[in-house]
């Protein structure tokens, strides 16, 4: 095996990862970092490279050996409609849009496991190196695999990463089965007759149904789910056509529910058509709700997760490598993936004192960028073994 220098490609990431967080882009919109990923693999000797899978998704393919087995590593590589609060020299420089949630960094630590893997071999068979677009809309991973990606480019098995925002630099953690949840959106329209704000006996106005019905909804998780079921239902938006002093005709009530099981997901969508069509008639308005699924629950399979846990020792130590306690209500698109092939997803530490993830003010630290590139090339290795 080559002799390779971690600590040059520890400084080289971090330029990289700098350089992409000054310059986020939206789902799909993710022209600039795709151009850099394929410049990126070119220059480390790769030449099987896909550009514009799934719109601006990116996939290098290294063979090493003569085995004919294939994995996936995978990345996301959009940001988020966030206008950035950091004052570091690296901040956002594209006005309302930031990498809040680290997917720079993980598009980095991918880069540098290619960069590894590329130079110093140590495995027997092909791996994928996947540069996903648009995560945070959960629309990027049905666009690759829309677009030909496991019939095109094959494997059997795929990984990824996560930081995590409150967990230390250099430790790790999964958990077998269920890890992250679904995420439903819901819309409630709630119409009525809106008036003048003096004489609310002359029309049907629905904020006060509107209210009720928020407020019902939580009765869900309370009340009409079973104690061991994991569910959310969080209303996020209440939108009305009233002003200061006209009541309103039309209100919309909009948010998002997560859950574990298909069948809580189900229950609650039924539930909420009764709550929603009980509470109009309460107040002589009408209701219509649309319910959608925008991520399905994460499972993890049990024997990569073991798999994953060695190839964690080999990098993190055994004292920094844990099973996480109980599974996220976040969502992550790389579900999506797993109703096709096998996977694991994992989270490493972003810092004890880090901002949340989402946050204006987040940022990735860059001294998780060698533990994330070393855990993907040695996961490749533990799972394409050389005889």
């Amino acid at each position: 095996m080559a002799e390779f220098d971690h600590d040059a490609l520890q400084a080289e990431m971090t330029g990289w990862r700098r350089r992409l967080h000054a310059a986020p882009e939206h789902g799909f919109e993710e022209k600039q970092t795709a151009a850099f990923v394929a410049a990126k693999l070119r220059e480390f000797g790769l030449t099987d490279i896909a550009e514009g899978i799934g719109g601006t998704g990116v996939v290098g393919t290294l063979t090493c050996g003569t085995g004919n087995r294939a994995i996936a590593l995978r990345a996301d590589m959009d940001a988020l409609r966030i206008t950035e609060q950091g004052d570091h020299a690296h901040r956002s420089q594209t006005p309302g849009v930031m990498h809040a949630c680290g997917h720079d960094g993980h598009t980095v630590m991918l880069l540098g496991a290619a960069k590894m893997l590329a130079k110093e071999g140590g495995f027997d068979g092909t791996v994928r190196f996947i540069f996903q677009p648009a995560e945070e809309w959960g629309k990027g991973a049905l666009a690759m695999l829309a677009d030909g990606l496991l019939e095109r480019y094959p494997f059997e098995e795929i990984f990824g990463l996560h930081n995590q925002p409150g967990m230390a630099v250099g430790r790790f953690q999964t958990k077998a089965g269920p890890i992250m949840s679904a995420e439903d959106n819901f819309e409630i329209v709630l119409k009525g007759v809106g008036g003048h704000a003096a004489r609310p006996q002359m029309g049907n106005e629905v904020l006060v149904a509107a209210c009720a019905l928020v407020t019902n909804l939580q009765s869900i998780v309370s009340r009409r789910l079973s104690p061991t079921d994991i569910g959310v239902v969080s209303v996020t938006e209440l939108l009305t056509d009233g002003t200061r002093n006209a009541l309103p005709g039309l209100a919309r009530i909009l948010g998002d529910a997560r859950s574990f099981r298909p069948e809580i997901s189900a229950k609650i969508e039924e539930q909420m058509g009764i709550i929603a069509a009980g509470t109009a008639l309460a107040y002589n308005v009408t209701a219509e709700m649309t319910y959608t699924r925008e991520f399905v629950p994460l499972l993890n399979d049990e024997s990569l997760v073991q798999d994953a846990f060695v190839a964690a020792r080999s990098v993190f130590g055994d004292d920094a490598v844990a099973t996480a306690r109980e599974p996220m209500t976040g969502s992550e698109d790389f579900a999506r993936f797993l109703e096709h092939v096998p996977g694991c997803f994992s989270f490493v530490g972003n810092g004890e004192n880090s901002s949340p993830l989402h946050n204006p003010t987040y940022d990735f630290d860059d001294d998780g960028l060698i533990f994330g590139a070393r855990f993907h090339a040695a996961i490749a290795r533990q799972r394409l073994p050389i005889s």
